[in-house]
């Protein structure tokens, strides 16, 4: 689904090279509901999707962090697929200030809420970015897209815009 309302299930493949990353979110949220529903537990879920910023590992595998020490070291840059499949990125300190938001929020406000940048860029865009912030001379390698990777990911945020202004 393109963009991803908080109403989507999710089409996940469980055994796929995703599916650990996928299967365990939705697999949090199944027993926060299950509690919220049979002892009246308070929960809140947000829902976390592309997240950057400092004291990132560089060695984290992550495609931000990966195209910063691919740019700083003069290295190629690589764009699995042809660098088309988009994401949002979410700064760090805005995640953080969206999860304090949704805590202090009425009982009744459970979440699912998504909490990120519904901005879009494509990888290749971002790799751009990276190259010209670091004034470095990378260039852009290509190489097969993995398997079940997913070719766009954007959240909505319309219910975080409702619920925590």
């Amino acid at each position: 689904m393109h963009p991803q309302t908080e109403g989507y299930w999710g089409h996940v493949k469980p055994i796929g090279r995703r599916s650990c990353c996928d299967e365990g979110k939705r697999c949090a949220e199944t027993p926060s509901f299950d509690y919220y529903r049979r002892h009246k537990l308070r929960i809140k879920v947000g829902r976390i999707f592309k997240t950057y910023g400092p004291n990132m590992h560089p060695k984290d595998g992550r495609v931000v962090s990966n195209f910063i020490m691919q740019a700083l070291r003069g290295e190629p840059i690589t764009l699995f697929g042809d660098g088309s499949q988009s994401r949002s990125f979410c700064y760090v300190d805005d995640l953080i200030n969206a999860f304090v938001s949704l805590m202090k929020t009425r009982r009744d406000v459970t979440g699912p809420i998504n909490l990120d940048n519904p901005d879009e860029f494509t990888t290749k865009e971002r790799a751009e970015t990276v190259i010209e912030l670091a004034g470095s001379k990378s260039e852009l390698v290509t190489r097969p897209l993995p398997s079940d990777d997913p070719l766009q990911r954007q959240p909505t945020i319309d219910q975080a815009r409702t619920a925590l202004n």
